[in-house]
């Protein structure tokens, strides 16, 4: 049985090949096929790599087949609406729904288990308030900020350049102008493709420096001066790690290193592109601090903040403390949650490093109110980010505004292919590839970016009043419920801790945030441990 489809190939080749020589030329066309498989068979019997093929040559191809497509039927004809991961087909229904300003209803009552432990709700009020007519903004910048900035509450999360293509950056670029909302660039640096349209940009740095950057991949003030001075650039955000893959570098190989992205990472053709771990520019809390202080400078007093996904806790609070210390505030922080994941990553790092964004962002609230500094910087979340409700949760919770890059994606185009990472993306979104970019048209794409944005807030406006509220940032911990089980409900005020303003600085009521806090030191990011 192992080897029958291979027997039957090479009995039907040569019974055909006597046929045609004896009866009819005819007999020869069914060769085209069955000669190819013969050699196939005998290739699979003589090669070493793949046990499978050795034992079962030919038929063993159907398994590899049917592996390449698994991903699209489960997709298509497995998964249930509200099944899928990392969204299910409810959430991308909504994000594509709203990106061609199809009205996103949902008939005959909701799929979701509404008793389930994962269950979450907005509570309503009997007193609705009138929508708000303006879509919410909120206005990132400290006292020693000189160029305040006024935010949407919805904006475009960082995506390089160089992950994504040239037509997917303008496409969502040109919606971000039009709807006054602003795009992380990434870490990739500041490309053409970012400026041509002329949308609002917050400038990643991230480790590598790109764009910013020495030959021996130090940074240069001289160069981050230049480029921060362009008047597109509103913000500047040091990354020091991200949801994907916190604490873990990257390269991308000289190979995929083309003219236009060494010309916008400041990097040499014929090189790998290194993304070290960490940064080099500061090695302890207060250093940080300085690094954000010089860059504010360099930038003219544009708003300066720092991402970073949660991971051992007492060195945020080192932070904390550093900025205590040196009196060098940040004008925001965003939290990236373990769950993110435009970055393609090792699946520990994406299943199993970093702490998730509700976790993360409870902490960072909570750790800024307890030194009393939270009314002096703004908090942004990312973290699957794509509906009215995802966004109200985060605010509730801590979050000033919110990132989204997967739904951005989504609104030009992706399709959740998972191929983000083969330069194969079959949407042009996340690929270097001429041909497959060519399928992202700009001026549609652009259109759908603006609309996915400009809809769901316009979905928060009416969750805001529908719960009796006239802004956002009136949102507070008791007006989100969830089951943390079956037959319990809590509301995330009783479910988390929260501290009170000062508490981390008069002796904290909570023995896990006060032995953290004993163990932080603005000097290091090592804890003190007995």
């Amino acid at each position: 049985m192992r080897y029958s489809a291979f027997i039957l190939a090479v009995l039907l080749t040569l019974l055909f090949f006597i046929l045609g020589l004896a009866v009819d030329d005819w007999f020869f066309w069914p060769l085209l096929v069955l000669a190819p498989l013969s050699l196939l068979g005998v290739w699979d019997l003589v090669q070493t790599r793949h046990s499978i093929t050795r034992n079962y040559p030919i038929m063993a191809h159907l398994r590899f087949l049917f592996e390449m497509i698994r991903p699209e039927i489960h997709q298509y004809f497995i998964e249930s609406n509200i099944d899928g991961r990392p969204f299910n087909n409810d959430d991308r229904s909504l994000i594509y729904e709203r990106s061609k300003n199809i009205d996103g209803l949902k008939p005959f009552g909701t799929e979701l288990d509404v008793y389930g432990d994962e269950y979450e709700w907005l509570n309503h009020s009997m007193a609705p308030r009138p929508r708000s007519k303006e879509l919410f903004r909120t206005t990132v910048g400290g006292p020693e900020c000189k160029q305040p900035y006024s935010c949407s509450i919805l904006n475009i999360s960082a995506m390089s350049f160089g992950a994504l293509s040239a037509n997917a950056i303008m496409a969502l670029n040109t919606g971000a102008k039009k709807g006054n909302f602003y795009h992380c660039t990434g870490e990739g640096g500041v490309s053409p493709y970012h400026l041509k349209p002329g949308g609002d940009l917050v400038w990643q740095i991230g480790t590598g420096y790109f764009g910013c950057r020495n030959h021996d991949g130090t940074f240069n003030p001289d160069l981050f001066q230049e480029q921060a001075a362009h008047e597109t650039i509103k913000m500047i955000e040091i990354k020091i790690s991200q949801g994907a893959k916190p604490g873990h570098g990257g390269v991308l190989p000289a190979a995929k290193i083309t003219p236009e992205i060494a010309s916008t990472r400041k990097v040499p053709m014929g090189q790998d592109c290194i993304s070290p771990p960490g940064h080099s520019t500061y090695s302890t809390p207060i250093g940080l601090c300085e690094y954000i202080a010089q860059l504010r400078e360099l930038s003219g007093g544009k708003p300066v903040g720092f991402k970073l996904c949660i991971g051992h806790p007492s060195e945020f609070l080192a932070i904390c403390k550093a900025m205590m210390q040196t009196g060098i505030l940040p004008d925001f922080i965003t939290v990236d949650g373990g769950e993110g994941g435009t970055g393609a990553a090792p699946l520990e790092f994406s299943d199993n490093m970093g702490m998730p964004l509700k976790t993360g962002l409870i902490f960072v609230h909570n750790a800024l109110v307890g030194c009393n500094l939270r009314d002096k910087i703004k908090i942004a979340a990312a973290g699957k980010v794509s509906s009215a409700f995802t966004l109200a949760r985060c605010l509730a919770i801590g979050a000033d505004w919110c990132n989204s890059a997967r739904g951005f994606m989504m609104s030009v185009g992706c399709i959740q292919a998972q191929a983000c990472h083969t330069n194969e993306c079959p949407v042009g979104v996340a690929t270097q590839d001429k041909g497959r970019q060519r399928a992202l048209v700009v001026p549609d794409k652009s259109e759908r970016a603006y609309n996915f944005h400009h809809n769901t807030m316009e979905a928060l406006t009416e969750v805001i009043a529908a719960a009796g509220l006239d802004h956002p940032n009136e949102l507070r911990p008791w007006h989100i419920y969830l089951r943390p089980k079956r037959t319990e409900v809590l509301s995330y005020y009783e479910a988390f801790d929260f501290l009170k303003p000062g508490e981390l600085l008069e002796g904290c009521p909570y023995p896990v945030y006060s032995k953290l806090w004993d163990l932080a030191s603005a000097e290091t990011f090592e804890s003190h441990h007995s």
